[in-house]
C-alpha cells in the first residue's frame, strides 16, 4: 500500500464519512426518505444512493476487473447530471422512485462500502485524490439532505420536527426574558461593526495538489490561486440577524422598488401574486410564518418563536441584496470576503462558518487559468459557471471540517432553499 495513504488513513476517513450520512436518517421513516416537494430537491433515499453510485462509477468499476454492479439499473437510476457517463433519470421525478426501496439502497451502501473498503486497502497514490474527493461529494449531499428535507418537512401542515421528541424543544439562551411585542429596535446584541481593509494586491483560491488529504482538499473551481486588486473596503464583524431583518420588512423593504434589482422586483412580485391570500409570507424569509401577529420560523425542530438574535437565514441574492441597499451597505465580493477571513483575528470577523452561506456579489465564474479536468469528473463544477452566485463560509449542516476560506458554493440568485445568510460591506 502506498505510504501516503497509510499516513493519511483513508479507510478510516471513508468509514466515518459515510456512517455519517446513515446516521441522519436514523429517526427518517421510509416515507420520510421519498419525499421530494419540488424539482430543485431530491429524496433522502436518492442521496444515499447518487453517492454510492459515485464511488461506483469513478472508482469501483474503472478500476476493479472482477468488480460486479449492485444493479445494472442503478447506472440510469442515480447519475444526477454527468451526460459523459450516460442517461439520467428526471431529476423531477425522483420520487416516483418506490423502487428500489430505502432497505435496497442501504444494501447497495453495504455493498459499495465492502468493495470500496478493498479497493483502498490495495489502491496506490493514483487513486488518492479520487477516492477523497468522493468523500467530499458525499459531505456536500449530507449537507443538500437536510436543506432537502427540512424543505419537504415545511410543506406538512404538521410542521414536523426531525429530531425525536425529546429533543424537538428549542430555546435561544440569547432570547431569553425577551419579548416580541419589545420595541424592533431592542436587540440585546451588539450593533453591526465594520472592519477595515486597506487596499491591497492579494491572493486568493488555492493551487491544485495531486496529494491532497482529506484536511486539505479543494475543489477545481477553488483553482489556481491567483492575484486580485483590492480597493479599500469594510466588512460587518458580524452576519445580519432575524431582528434586523424584521426590521427591513416592518419599514416596507419588500415593497420598494428602488433598492431591487430589476430580476430581484420581477421575482417578488411573482411571489406575491402567487401568494396572494398570504402576503406577508410572501414577503419574508422562505420559513417564516405568522400567525396571530407573531412571527415563528421552521426548522428541524418544528415551528419555533423567531429568534431575533439568530441569524438570518434562507434569504435568496436578491432578497440579501435589497438589505443591503436598505442599509446603505453592499455585498462583498469573494475576494475581499476570502482575503478579510485570511486575515481574520479574534476580535475581528465573526460567524464565518457554520451558522450560514453567506451570498456575495461575486459571478460564479472560472478562476483566471482554471483547467477543467479531463473526462466525466470534469463537469463536476466547470459546466456550471452560468447565471448562478458565489457564496462563501458555510452553515450549521455543513459537516465538520468540510468548509475552508477558499471554498466556492453556488446557487442561483433566486434559490432561497439552501441556508444562506447575510454579511454587510462598504467601500
Amino acid at each position: 500500500m502506498d505510504t501516503t495513504i497509510q499516513q493519511f488513513d483513508c479507510l478510516q476517513s471513508y468509514k466515518t464519512i459515510r456512517s455519517s450520512s446513515i446516521a441522519l436518517i436514523e429517526n427518517l421513516s421510509a416515507e420520510d426518505c421519498s419525499l421530494q416537494a419540488s424539482d430543485f430537491v431530491s429524496p433522502a433515499k436518492w442521496h444515499l444512493a447518487h453517492t454510492s453510485w459515485f464511488f461506483e462509477t469513478f472508482l469501483l468499476l474503472p478500476n476493479v476487473k472482477t468488480y460486479q454492479p449492485f444493479h445494472k439499473d442503478f447506472q440510469v437510476l442515480f447519475n444526477s447530471y454527468y451526460n459523459g457517463i450516460g442517461e439520467q433519470f428526471s431529476r423531477p421525478k425522483r420520487h416516483l422512485l418506490s423502487r428500489p426501496s430505502l432497505e435496497q439502497v442501504l444494501e447497495y451502501r453495504a455493498y459499495i462500502d465492502a468493495n470500496m473498503a478493498e479497493l483502498i486497502r490495495n489502491s496506490s497514490s493514483d487513486l488518492k485524490a479520487l477516492i477523497v474527493l468522493g468523500l467530499n461529494h458525499e459531505q456536500q449531499h449530507q449537507e443538500l439532505l437536510l436543506m432537502d428535507l427540512k424543505y419537504c418537512f415545511f410543506q406538512n401542515p404538521l410542521y414536523p420536527s426531525y429530531y425525536p421528541s425529546h429533543q424537538a424543544k428549542v430555546t435561544s439562551s440569547t432570547e431569553s426574558n425577551f419579548s416580541q411585542n419589545s420595541h424592533k429596535h431592542s436587540y440585546k446584541i451588539s450593533p453591526i461593526q465594520f472592519v477595515e481593509f486597506k487596499e491591497q494586491l492579494t491572493s486568493i483560491g488555492v493551487n491544485h495538489n495531486s496529494n491532497a488529504q482529506q484536511a486539505d482538499f479543494n475543489f477545481d473551481n477553488e483553482t489556481p490561486a491567483h492575484q486580485v486588486y483590492l480597493q479599500n473596503y469594510k466588512l460587518a464583524d458580524r452576519l445580519v440577524t432575524n431582528g434586523e431583518y424584521l426590521q427591513f420588512i416592518e419599514e416596507g423593504g419588500y415593497n420598494d422598488a428602488s433598492i431591487w434589482l430589476s430580476d430581484g422586483w420581477s421575482w417578488i412580485q411573482q411571489r406575491k401574486k402567487d401568494n396572494s391570500e398570504n402576503i406577508d409570507n410572501a414577503s419574508s424569509p422562505l420559513y417564516w410564518i405568522k400567525q396571530n401577529d407573531q412571527w415563528y420560523e421552521f426548522s428541524l425542530h418544528g415551528l419555533q418563536p423567531l429568534d431575533l438574535y439568530a441569524p438570518v437565514r434562507h434569504v435568496n441574492f436578491y432578497e440579501s441584496q435589497a438589505y443591503a441597499q436598505w442599509s446603505d451597505c453592499r455585498l462583498a465580493t469573494e475576494a475581499e470576503w476570502e482575503h478579510a477571513v485570511k486575515n481574520n483575528n479574534e476580535n475581528g470577523i465573526k460567524q464565518t462558518q457554520n451558522e450560514a452561506w453567506q451570498w456575495t456579489q461575486s459571478a460564479y465564474q472560472p478562476y483566471p487559468g482554471f483547467i477543467k479536468p479531463d473526462g466525466a469528473v470534469g463537469e463536476y463544477n466547470g459546466k456550471f459557471m452560468c447565471n448562478q452566485m458565489v457564496l462563501k463560509g458555510g452553515c450549521i449542516f455543513t459537516p465538520e471540517n468540510h468548509t475552508r476560506t477558499t471554498y466556492r458554493n453556488f446557487f442561483y440568485p433566486q434559490d432561497q432553499w439552501p441556508m444562506t445568510g447575510i454579511r454587510l460591506a462598504k467601500n
